[in-house]
């Protein structure tokens, strides 16, 4: 019944069929998460994009999410997300403060200097996928991941022998239908990983930005705290290669998937940097970010109202394919289309600050694939892909191909 909270799948089976019906119900519609948590779900690229940049709205469940402060969903999935303390659940002063700390990470200037190790990464992974049995690999696992994590792992110094796990509990993190006595196991040992991170480089600095995250001071001469380190380690390991695995496999399956497109790129007609644009406003890596909160009563330009204290799923997925915003195509993916904006990276003082660092891993990786393998197809000997289970991350958990 619309006067009902809609029940999101946590397995993220259909995520544009949900936002279709979700859409129904007006400009926010009110849903029901995982483990019971109500929210507010925004069904239209403006709406969203306003309550991004609105100061009513918050990311600090602390101060203003009610059923947070009184205990609720503390053992649950959700705490994977908010229960952090790190400039992802910050608000105002706070927020500004711990941004300010880790943005050295991903200047201009150290993103570019990247750009030639990222492409002598891509050439190694291509030469191990040419010798794979038959043609046939994962693009996920032989390419597609390993590429942002390495990239990731030696910018914050990340040990070779830490490196599976920290991808393994990423993984995790991302999976919505894990029962509580997992999201917690999972949340106990990233912690201690990333705990383990900081000590090695408290007493081996290196040249890497867990040793600069470590060393960092505000004008006032304050430092990251224990819990705000351990956790930004997190959010930037985290969502410094994840969010780019899923790029390039969305970015690889929708380029096969409709080979007239592919043609026009690989004839170089189209730049790659309209494929990027295109697959992040019609995939997005991530298709709901939890969660934000109204810090005042909310009232939405078609009289929808959002209570103070309510918490607001961030709906990327459904804004990229937002009919009124993209037309009656919104749904079609197409490399020409003239308006690609999109909500992919954030909007506001929350936008995503390792945005130029996904778009040049992915503008190194796509090129030098098909480069190599310009006859790559699907491999759907044992059915199609399958997405990842998750209304959070938008990605394939296997992507099968042929080589030739």
């Amino acid at each position: 019944m619309p006067d009902q909270p809609y029940v999101i799948d946590p397995a993220g089976a259909d995520l544009h069929a949900e936002a279709d019906r979700l859409r129904e119900r007006g400009s926010a519609a009110l849903v029901e998460l995982p483990s019971g948590i109500p929210a507010w779900a925004p069904t239209q690229y403006e709406t969203l994009k306003q309550l991004l940049a609105d100061d009513r709205v918050s990311k600090d469940p602390g101060q203003h999410w009610p059923a947070w402060i009184s205990g609720e969903y503390r053992e649950t999935w959700v705490s994977l997300w908010v229960g952090v303390t790190n400039m992802f659940t910050a608000y105002g002063a706070n927020h500004r403060r711990l941004r300010k700390l880790v943005s050295p990470a991903f200047t201009k200037r150290r993103t570019d200097a990247l750009g030639p190790r990222i492409e002598e990464i891509a050439a190694t992974l291509l030469d191990r996928m040419g010798e794979a049995p038959g043609g046939r690999v994962d693009l996920r696992s032989a390419y597609a991941h390993p590429l942002p994590m390495q990239v990731i792992c030696e910018l914050f110094g990340l040990p070779e022998d830490r490196r599976a796990d920290i991808a393994r509990l990423i993984e995790a993190n991302m999976d919505t239908t894990a029962t509580a006595e997992k999201a917690m196991a999972t949340w106990q040992e990233i912690h201690e990983l990333l705990a383990g991170l900081a000590d090695l480089k408290r007493e081996q600095p290196g040249d890497d930005m867990t040793t600069a995250l470590i060393a960092a001071r505000d004008e006032e001469g304050s430092q990251l705290t224990e819990p705000e380190l351990i956790d930004t380690l997190l959010l930037v390991i985290g969502a410094g290669h994840e969010t780019t695995v899923n790029l390039i496999g969305n970015a690889v399956h929708a380029l096969l998937t409709h080979p007239d497109q592919l043609d026009r790129v690989l004839r170089r007609e189209v730049p790659w940097s309209d494929v990027i644009e295109e697959t992040l406003r019609w995939a997005p890596s991530i298709a709901n970010l939890p969660l934000r909160y109204a810090v005042e009563d909310i009232k939405l330009p078609d009289g929808t109202l959002i209570p103070r204290g309510d918490a607001i799923l961030a709906t990327y997925a459904a804004a990229g394919r937002d009919p009124l915003k993209h037309g009656s195509d919104a749904a079609s993916f197409d490399i020409t289309r003239t308006d690609k904006e999109h909500l992919a990276f954030g909007h506001g003082v929350h936008y995503c600050i390792g945005a130029p660092l996904a778009r040049l891993e992915a503008s190194v990786a796509l090129p030098a694939l098909f480069e190599r393998f310009p006859g790559l197809t699907l491999d759907e000997t044992e059915g199609p892909a399958r997405l990842a289970d998750s209304f959070i991350g938008h990605g394939f958990r296997s992507l099968p191909v042929r080589l030739a």
